[in-house]
Formats: structure tokens, C-alpha cells, sequence
């Protein structure tokens, strides 16, 4: 998703505090080329106002009464497909992570992040990229790692994967953005997309969070 010259990325708040809502609200606002469209105190409230505004983003908190954010987040990816989620959470755990992911959402940040980390979280899930926070990245590599899983052959890749494709998504792992991996490879943003299409389609994955767990599980990826 790209934006025209002038137009601005379009957010829905979605928390049950108050005091934290109004802060994002007021931090939001102040960002160049991005705007709240609405604020929504639960999630059957966010759902709603997602419905009838079209948000380009809704920062979702998780724990909310009538329609947690799980729950809303679930239901945003049926009705309004076009909008994407970003959870915004006090939690890092394990059971907060894996429910907001498998829902849909593209992204997950944590409420100890600072106005430059809020601002890159929203751009990136906007472009359609995941943005985990790396707090909750150290969490799912830790909880996809499983133990005892033996590594491929020397020389060889599961999944049929190309010796380029399996660094691809070893970068991936690692939290490297496209752009970023594009710059350690030497090669365009075209050639990033390629190989990362063709290893998703491989592996079964549907998004980065996925790519993560299916590296670490193949040893693609060693532990610190």
C-alpha cells in the first residue's frame, strides 16, 4: 500500500483507558503524514467505527471489556480487510503474542515504546510489513525454537530452498527489514520480494512471524 502525495496514513485508537487513549490520540496526531481518524473505548466499539471510517491502521489494545482485542482484531480482518491491525499492549507474553497473531495482526509493540518506535510501527504494517516489538520477537523466536531439531545436511536447505533463499529468510529471523537485507545482499527491493514470495511459498508461511518460527525451527538461525 502506497500513499499519494499529501495523503495521510489514517489511525484508529482502540483502548479502555482513558488517560491512555487521549496520550496516543495527542501523540499520534503530532506525527508528519499521520492522522486519528477515531478513538474507540472497547472492541466491539473499535470494530464499529473501523466499519463506517475505514482506517488505514487500528492500534489495538488487547485487554478491553464487551470485545477484547483478540477477539476485535478477529473480526476487523473479516469485515474490514483492508484496515491493519497493530496491537499496542503492557504484554510481552507468550499467551498475549501468539492469539493477536493468529487473529491478524501485523504488528505488535508494547506501551514502554517511545513516539519514534509508534510512528515506525505504524509505517511499516501501513506498507504491509510486520513490525514486532523486540521484546515480543526474543519471545516467539524463544517459544518457536523447539529442542532437539536437528539441522539439514551440510550444503543443504529444507523445503527445496535455494542457498540465496534460505539466507533470505535467515535475515528475515534476525529482524532484518526488506530494506535492510537488501542492502547486506547488494540486489533490489524487486529481487528481495521475489525470493521472499518464493520462500513463503515453500515453507507455508503467510507472513514474517511465521518465516521466524519455521528458521529457528530448522537451525537456519542459532541461538544466542
Amino acid at each position: 500500500m502506497t500513499r499519494e502525495p499529501g495523503e495521510r496514513i489514517r489511525v484508529l485508537v482502540a483502548d479502555d483507558q482513558q488517560v491512555v487513549r487521549g496520550g496516543l490520540v495527542l501523540l499520534i496526531g503530532m506525527l508528519d503524514g499521520i492522522e486519528v481518524v477515531g478513538a474507540a473505548r472497547d472492541g466491539a466499539e473499535a470494530v464499529e467505527l473501523a466499519e463506517r471510517l475505514r482506517p488505514d491502521v487500528v492500534l489495538m489494545d488487547l485487554n478491553m471489556p464487551v470485545l477484547d482485542g483478540v477477539s476485535a482484531t478477529a473480526v476487523l480482518r473479516e469485515k474490514v480487510p483492508d484496515s491493519t491491525v497493530l496491537v499496542l499492549t503492557t504484554y510481552a507474553d507468550d499467551d498475549s503474542v501468539f492469539p493477536a497473531l493468529r487473529a491478524g495482526a501485523l504488528g505488535y509493540l508494547t506501551k514502554d515504546a517511545d513516539d519514534s518506535e509508534v510512528e515506525t510501527a505504524i509505517r511499516e504494517v501501513y506498507g504491509g510489513r510486520t513490525w514486532l516489538d523486540p521484546a515480543v520477537q526474543a519471545r516467539l523466536v524463544a517459544a518457536l525454537r523447539q529442542p532437539g531439531d536437528s539441522a539439514p545436511p551440510t550444503g543443504q536447505a529444507p523445503d527445496g530452498l535455494t542457498p540465496r533463499e534460505a539466507e533470505v529468510l535467515t535475515l528475515i529471523a534476525q529482524g532484518l527489514s526488506n530494506a535492510q537485507i537488501c542492502d547486506r545482499l547488494v540486489v533490489g527491493q524487486a529481487t528481495v520480494k521475489t525470493h521472499i514470495n518464493r520462500i513463503f511459498a515453500k515453507i507455508g508461511a503467510t507472513d514474517r512471524a511465521q518465516a521466524v518460527g519455521y528458521a529457528y525451527r530448522n537451525n537456519l538461525v542459532k541461538g544466542r
